[in-house]
């Protein structure tokens, strides 16, 4: 249990730092970010994170259930359905409760677009790294075979790669709409904390919950394809060069496989 919760620390830690570099490009960045590169940096976490949905999430989920002896598909299913909509469920509730509370089209403005993105990746960001937390869990509960370790290992590389342009993306239009420098690098430094929390607290429990391992790494790779299809690509492709976006889709979705694949 200790190892676990060491290297589930050092996994999100690396993680959270990566998010507080990305977040740290507001301080030298003294103009608007040009919307390409935001398109870039937005693609590109969104490629990182459906490789991830699939060789770091779902595949290790079917690949655990199959070892337990259980019909494959139904926790990889299952999980997948429920996380997906459970993000759905708690976005619909902050936009319907932050809307009936906000009477200014200015503040609606905003909440549309900064607050739920921000909302978007903070959410994300918990079954990220409650899925790095149960990889290293998994890991070190099976000494015997080190490619458990390795997908470990490069799930939390390739989820600090991605953290950091999330950190930019969430800093970087904060002080275009007129927050404070430092300010602006706190929240997008924030965004990535819940990593560092859930990682480490799901690594607490995981020795009771072995056996529904599966259904969390599934419930993570659904709540994120709910986040990438639904904020990160249409804010990757919606405005400036769409296709700058898609390609940034493809090169993180290439990197993050080959991460996946090569130590893995």
């Amino acid at each position: 249990m200790g190892q676990a919760i060491f290297w589930a620390f050092l996994g999100t830690g690396f993680m959270f730092f990566m998010t507080v570099l990305g977040a740290g490009m507001v301080v030298f960045c003294k103009k608007e970010m040009n919307r390409n590169l935001q398109n870039t940096f937005l693609g590109f976490a969104s490629g990182v994170m459906l490789a991830a949905m699939i060789w770091s999430l779902l595949l290790p989920a079917i690949e655990r259930t199959e070892e337990m002896g259980d019909i494959a598909w139904v926790p990889a299913a299952g999980g997948f359905l429920l996380g997906g909509t459970f993000l759905m469920i708690i976005d619909c509730v902050l936009r319907r409760f932050y809307i009936k509370e906000t009477r200014d089209d200015m503040d609606k403005s905003f909440w549309h677009k900064t607050t739920l993105l921000i909302m978007a990746v903070t959410l994300h960001n918990i079954p990220e790294g409650m899925a790095v937390g149960i990889a290293f869990a998994i890991a070190m509960q099976q000494p015997g075979n080190p490619s458990l370790f390795a997908g470990a290992v490069a799930l939390a590389i390739g989820m600090g790669i991605q953290n950091f342009p999330e950190g930019a993306a969430v800093s970087l239009p904060l002080k275009q709409i007129g927050m404070s420098r430092k300010k602006s690098f706190v929240m997008g430094s924030l965004s990535g904390l819940v990593e560092l929390i859930f990682g480490v607290g799901i690594t607490l429990l995981a020795t009771w919950m072995v056996p529904f391992m599966p259904w969390f790494l599934s419930f993570a790779a659904g709540a994120m394809l709910y986040v990438v299809v639904k904020e990160l690509i249409p804010e990757a492709t919606g405005t400036g060069k769409p296709e700058i976006g898609v390609f940034g889709i493809m090169i993180g979705f290439m990197i993050m496989m080959i991460l996946d694949v090569a130590l893995g």
